[in-house]
């Protein structure tokens, strides 16, 4: 006990003290996570909408990879990241190995399933004739899957919020393809681990406490854009 109340301590006196490093860390951690899922949200919900609303050969395996997808380990994720990344691999030509662009692409990969997963099921979730009142009454098929993804918009939250769950907390992809370099690469979770392994369980657990404050900011953040407008 006396050594987890001694790293809240040290979170809340790194926090007060703005310390550069752990500020620069922190900050990196938001950044690549926050891409990650910005691009996780165009690609999946984009995807997801049109796996959702058409009627093809192989749907239900697709989804099925999908679904799978959703529980893909980080570390296979980083695995296949740097193989593709590597210096004979090949993207190696791009130089992106160890890079925050690096974090960005294997966070991206982590998040997308989950993101297109959970729309695929919001999508289906509407009421069947929901898309053909809306074509009846004039709109064009874009305005239609626009109508659409706002009638879904509360479990298309709960996927943004589960995608950037999912990215800010994972370790074993971030670590592989960015190589946890001090001052460029370093983010919360590496940090972590580096601490720990080090026997500085103090620092560590400052750096869980700060990672569980940004995660809970956040999602308040966007729990409230999801709650403000509930449907009667």
């Amino acid at each position: 006990m006396d050594i987890i109340l001694e790293g809240i301590i040290k979170a809340f006196q790194l926090l007060v003290s703005l310390d550069g490093e752990v500020l620069g860390i922190a900050l990196l951690s938001l950044k690549v996570s926050g891409l990650a899922t910005l691009i996780s949200l165009v690609l999946g919900i984009s995807v997801g909408t049109l796996v959702a609303l058409n009627t093809f050969p192989g749907k239900k395996i697709l989804v099925s990879v999908v679904n799978t997808g959703m529980g893909l380990p980080p570390v296979v994720v980083g695995l296949f990241v740097s193989i593709l990344l590597w210096r004979n691999g090949p993207l190696g030509f791009l130089e992106l190995l160890y890079t925050p662009t690096a974090i960005v692409i294997a966070q991206s990969v982590i998040a997308t399933p989950i993101v297109m997963g959970i729309t695929i099921g919001a999508m289906q979730n509407l009421p069947a004739n929901l898309r053909l009142q809306i074509l009846a009454l004039g709109a064009t098929r874009v305005q239609m899957v626009w109508m659409l993804v706002k009638e879904a918009r509360l479990p298309l939250m709960a996927g943004v919020m589960a995608g950037f769950g999912g990215v800010i907390s994972e370790v074993g992809a971030s670590i592989m393809v960015g190589g946890n370099v001090r001052g460029y690469t370093r983010v919360l979770t590496t940090a972590t681990v580096m601490e720990t392994g080090r026997g500085n369980f103090d620092i560590a657990i400052a750096l869980s406490v700060i990672l569980l404050l940004f995660c809970f900011a956040i999602n308040i953040v966007l729990t409230y854009i999801q709650q403000r407008e509930r449907p009667r």
